[in-house]
């Protein structure tokens, strides 16, 4: 669902010390002062690292940490004939 546009871009307000900013906010937009700096996503299991650079801009931050596994069939070992 999206957010009003009267309310503004919801973004998480990262503090200034740590290097990596750890946050389960998925649906917070990246802003220019983004830009360069590191975030923990939450991926609903673990936290994924990601760089912000200058094409994410107005993005989400869920769009760039995948939740889902992907699958992969696994090969079948051939039979030894007798």
């Amino acid at each position: 669902m999206k957010r009003s546009k009267w309310k503004g871009v919801y973004y998480v307000k990262p503090a200034t010390s740590s290097k990596e900013i750890p946050t389960q906010s998925r649906n917070s937009s990246i802003i220019p002062k983004f830009i360069g700096q590191t975030f923990k996503v939450h991926t609903g299991k673990n936290f994924k690292e990601v760089t912000v650079v200058k094409e994410m801009l107005g993005h989400k931050f869920g769009e760039f940490s995948k939740t889902r596994a992907t699958f992969e069939y696994k090969k079948k070992k051939k039979k030894k004939k007798k």
